[in-house]
């Protein structure tokens, strides 16, 4: 359903995975897991696209993907934090360039973290922001340039990144920042990567992404 496009970054090109409704739709970028923009996360945005939505991907690893989870872990803490910043904020402008409407962001685990992190560094350009068990231990947050409302899927058994959870809704809730956390019951990390049977959950996966898509309809 997409195809692999360039836009502007720091007055170069990066790449992406772009996705394209079938008719004219809101913007969202959509952001990997550390293992890279893999397979995954592109049929993640060609479902976006199925759902109306214009999905960029961006490749914030600029090529290399991996299978495996020690290559992974290296790769999500070399991350330039703000080189990922400026591809991030290329995309939303991007999609924002054939509409004048802010974008969503939406991301699963290290993307997750990115995808707040694009809000708040994006507070014109991002209009609403989903999460999915969002943790870097890198990226610092601006919560008070934040105005894009906050939607967070947690998995109820997640040591890796649930203690985010009680930190968000703090800085959220003391800013007067709109947001929903939803905490699956009997999930694990990752429940919404179809391609990982071993942490895979069919019911709370299809329950987030309704969610997601009803979130978006209407912050968008």
């Amino acid at each position: 359903m997409g195809d692999m496009v360039s836009f502007a970054s720091n007055g170069s090109t990066t790449q992406g995975y772009l996705a394209r409704a079938a008719a004219a739709g809101k913007g969202v970028v959509v952001i990997q897991e550390w293992w890279g923009l893999n397979e995954h996360i592109k049929k993640v945005a060609d479902r976006f696209a199925a759902e109306g939505f214009v999905a960029l991907a961006p490749d914030l690893y600029h090529g290399t993907v991996t299978r495996s989870p020690d290559e992974a872990g290296k790769l999500l803490m070399a991350l330039n934090i703000a080189d990922a910043e400026k591809d991030l904020r290329g995309a939303v402008e991007h999609l924002r360039a054939t509409s004048s409407r802010p974008v969503g962001t939406v991301g699963f685990c290290m993307g997750g973290a990115l995808s707040l992190f694009a809000a708040c560094t994006n507070p014109e350009g991002v209009g609403a922001c989903v999460v999915y068990y969002g943790g870097h231990p890198n990226v610092q947050y601006d919560f008070d340039r934040l105005r894009a409302p906050v939607l967070a899927h947690w998995a109820e058994d997640d040591d890796f990144v649930n203690t985010n959870v009680p930190r968000f809704r703090e800085e959220l809730s003391r800013r007067g920042r709109p947001f929903e956390f939803f905490s699956y019951p009997g999930t694990k990390h990752a429940f919404f990567n179809d391609e990982r049977p071993e942490v895979y959950r069919r019911d709370a996966a299809e329950l987030s992404w309704r969610r997601t898509i009803e979130w978006l309809n209407a912050h968008l």
